[in-house]
């Protein structure tokens, strides 16, 4: 039942995750907006998750394993983030791909902060 519910939530986040690529593509600069947003809202599911559980409300493990590690492992994109600053640096655009390295660290970090300190 667990490598089950990790399966589906894994797929699911990955339609998601292909779902906004559609929808948002890159930026007309080249900047990867969609793999942010990406990162940001898998960010948002996986902090409210642990505050949940925080909270002591009950969740099964496989219902856990389907969000956390799951979905939030098949929707977040680190190995697409890393390429995406790869091929930035690569085209000799260091601007972009710092803000985007920035951008994309420092706002993780904030949604996940404000959303322990609200939440918890």
């Amino acid at each position: 039942m667990n490598i089950l519910a990790v399966f589906i939530g894994g797929g699911l986040g990955s339609l998601c995750r292909y779902a906004i690529s559609l929808w948002l593509g890159k930026t007309e600069a080249g900047f990867p907006l969609a793999t942010l947003v990406a990162n940001i809202l898998a960010c948002i599911v996986l902090a409210l998750g642990f505050i949940l559980l925080e909270r002591n409300i009950e969740m099964s493990k496989p219902m856990k394993l389907f969000v956390l590690t799951g979905f939030c492992g098949g929707f977040s994109t680190f190995s697409t983030f890393s390429m995406e600053t790869y091929l930035l640096l690569m085209e000799g655009n260091w601007p972009m791909a710092l803000l985007y390295v920035g951008l994309s660290i420092l706002s993780c970090l904030l949604i996940i902060g404000l959303l322990f300190y609200f939440f918890s």
